[in-house]
């Protein structure tokens, strides 16, 4: 509207301008030749100039009456002038409306698209997706086809947001974006229907095993890291799937079945689900969990497990692993895999780390007074690893329990630290500059690299259980340990496996020159209580507390 007005009086200046101009003229013209002439007459006449003799000049001369008509000619030009002034800004207007008119039809394609697209990535938005969803469901009610829809979450992206901020995340969305096209190979199929989910439609299903397939290969499209700023960035997603008609008639039935689908997707080793009845009981339930997580750590519902970690040379017993666990009131016990990655998703993540920490440094200081010389294994998450107040926090709680940094390991996972390896290493630095040993838990399941693993102040290699668990049975398994125990001891590292289940595998392990061994055989994870009283029974004793400060102190 603005714009239309400009343009408007910008053309009544115009034409003002263009008409004052050309009557300017045209009076002066017929002015100055009627004195003009008259003066001459008069002069020719009389001899003189004179108000007489002007008089009688016009009175007698016939040539100065022609003359005087020269107005009325000019008035006649002035006629014409307008109308060709008038084409000319007919013209002009007729020129500046259509321009107007494909500047409004160009905003309202734009806002059209706008109201439909998702501008980041330029898939469609909710809104359409939606409409083309009923649309499919209609024909495909007509035609008795199969349908189905598939949520798709990326399961860090709070993670990377909060690390890489909101420029380098809209780079991993745009970078997945693409790579669903590709896998879907339609971009009409595939939309962005929320901040990290995307959906896609399958409007031309033959039977219920193609989605599953599709949810595969998004799988293996989405497994490569993405780079952002030159960063390795791995993305984890989950995938939850629906079938019309068999879960619902209707698309906002659909996406809320497959939103339950999707969080059973994140409790699932394969990563992706298919909707079911049973799944209904667990959305209620994680919605009241959400809410009381927080008063868990508050109310002291949590309870540390220990698990044992012994010398396969010496049989000693050398430390501990802790392990949260959450026995709600209401809802009984609460996998750790559950509450923990709500934890991380609902920011919680930091006070339930402080409680852990405040509670293992507690029972450390606990049994070194008692003169069991443990060391105690604490697990960070990659939210921890990431937060600048992390170092400070732990000074803080080790003045107030009395622990010594060298008694403690913080337990690390590839995936954790290449988010962001600069932030990640620095925290880590910083806590090893203080005294604190680090682990790399879970190893050979992440994206890390040897550069990285070399860069790293690590005290210990932990072999994931799976590869350990099939050490008898597998060539591969066994290739792979032995290799793994040769890089870290060539690296400085000592090597503990984790998934140890009978003696037989220990005995391998040993006979490979592992350094420590972690498992159900040793030890199922058991509460304080019931813990120190496996130690007081079981053959692995603690070694002899000896604290090199105090014998430097003596000696």
């Amino acid at each position: 509207m603005a714009l239309a007005k400009s343009l408007l009086s910008d053309n009544v200046r115009v034409l003002k301008s263009e008409v004052s101009k050309a009557a300017y003229q045209g009076v002066l013209i017929a002015v100055s030749s009627i004195v003009i002439a008259t003066l001459l007459v008069s002069y020719y006449q009389t001899g003189t100039i004179s108000l007489h003799g002007i008089m009688k000049a016009q009175s007698e001369n016939y040539v100065l009456w022609a003359l005087d008509s020269v107005p009325f000619i000019f008035g006649f030009w002035g006629q014409y002038s307008s109308s060709i002034i008038a084409y000319q800004a007919g013209a002009l207007i007729f020129d500046q409306t259509q321009e107007l008119r494909n500047k409004a039809e160009t905003l309202e394609k734009q806002a059209n698209y706008t109201a439909t697209h998702d501008t980041l990535t330029d898939l469609p938005n909710r809104a359409l997706f939606y409409d083309r969803v009923e649309q499919s469901i209609l024909s495909a009610t007509s035609q008795s086809k199969l349908l189905s829809v598939l949520l798709i979450e990326i399961a860090n992206f709070k993670e990377i947001y909060d690390t890489l901020g909101r420029n380098s995340s809209d780079m991993v969305l745009k970078q997945l974006a693409a790579r669903l096209q590709g896998v879907v190979l339609g971009s009409d199929k595939v939309a962005r229907i929320d901040g990290n989910i995307f959906a896609v439609l399958l409007s031309d299903g033959v039977d219920e095993s193609e989605p599953v397939m599709l949810a595969k290969y998004i799988q293996t499209a989405l497994e490569p890291v993405f780079i952002v700023d030159k960063l390795h960035i791995p993305v984890h997603v989950n995938v939850g799937i629906v079938h019309f008609p068999e879960h619902g008639d209707d698309v906002d039935t659909l996406v809320q079945k497959a939103g339950v689908a999707l969080f059973m997707a994140a409790k699932s080793n394969e990563g992706y689900a298919v909707y079911a009845p049973a799944f209904d009981d667990h959305s209620p339930r994680r919605l009241t969990l959400m809410s009381e997580l927080r008063r868990a750590i508050e109310s002291n519902q949590l309870e540390l497990y220990y698990q044992a970690k012994v010398a396969l040379q010496t049989g000693e017993l050398f430390g501990v692993e802790t392990l949260v666990r959450w026995h709600h009131p209401k809802h009984g016990f609460i996998p750790p895999d559950e509450f923990i990655i709500m934890a991380e998703r609902t920011r919680m993540i930091r006070p339930l780390t402080v409680w852990v920490i405040k509670e293992a440094f507690r029972q450390c200081a606990l049994w070194h007074a008692q003169g069991k010389d443990l060391t105690v294994s604490i697990n960070l998450s990659t939210r921890d690893l990431h937060d600048p107040e992390l170092p400070d926090l732990i000074s803080g709680i080790a003045a107030s329990t009395g622990i010594k940094p060298k008694w403690m390991i913080f337990e690390i996972t590839e995936s954790s630290i290449m988010t962001d390896p600069d932030s990640a290493l620095e925290i880590i630095k910083r806590l090893n500059r203080m005294g604190y040993q680090f682990s790399i838990d879970d190893y050979g399941t992440g994206y890390s690299s040897l550069a990285y693993l070399k860069k790293m102040p690590l005290a210990e290699l932990k072999i994931d259980r799976s590869f350990v668990m099939d050490i008898l049975s597998s060539e591969n398994d066994e290739v792979i340990v032995n290799a793994t125990i040769n890089l870290a001891h060539n690296l400085g590292l000592h090597v503990t496996a984790e998934g140890v289940e009978n003696e037989e595998i220990m005995t391998k392990l040993t006979d490979l020159g592992c350094d420590l061994a972690q498992g159900y055989h040793l030890n199922k994870p058991l509460p304080v209580i019931e813990f120190n009283q496996w130690m007081a029974e079981k053959p692995w004793k603690p070694p002899a507390y000896k604290d090199q400060d105090d014998e430097s102190a003596n000696g």
